[in-house]
């Protein structure tokens, strides 16, 4: 949008100001507001898949624990040595930490940690 736009709209709404002011406060504030927007983690679907991968690190195996939402956007990683309950509860704590809200549905394999982990925060 250009700044000549937002000037058009103000118009429309009863308030005059020029174009040039509002480039100027908005090279001020804009950093700003632009640091802040970054901060703010973006709301995730209402639907999480988890799963699980099984990489080599430094020659050793180790459990790739990742949360994606409906739309394909990674959530969250976790690394672990295990496999277990304790693994897969780490993971759904750091997510419920990170985006303050249950998913409506969580949707994972078959693997027993998953089960067990959601009932500890109460999901289903």
């Amino acid at each position: 949008m250009s700044f000549r736009n937002v000037e058009d709209l103000l118009a429309q709404r009863g308030i005059t100001v020029n174009y040039e002011a509002i480039r100027l406060r908005l090279n001020h504030f804009g950093p700003f507001i632009a640091v802040d927007l970054r901060k703010r983690p973006p709301k995730p679907h209402t639907i999480w898949h988890l799963d699980e991968a099984y990489p080599k690190i430094d020659g050793r195996r180790v459990y790739l624990w990742r949360a994606v939402d409906a739309e394909g956007e990674a959530l969250d990683v976790l690394v672990q040595s295990r496999r277990n309950k304790h693994a897969a509860l780490k993971l759904m704590r750091k997510l419920l930490r990170t985006y303050e809200f249950l998913p409506e549905i969580f949707v994972a394999d078959d693997l027993r940690s998953y089960d067990a982990s959601a009932r500890d925060p109460g999901i289903k």
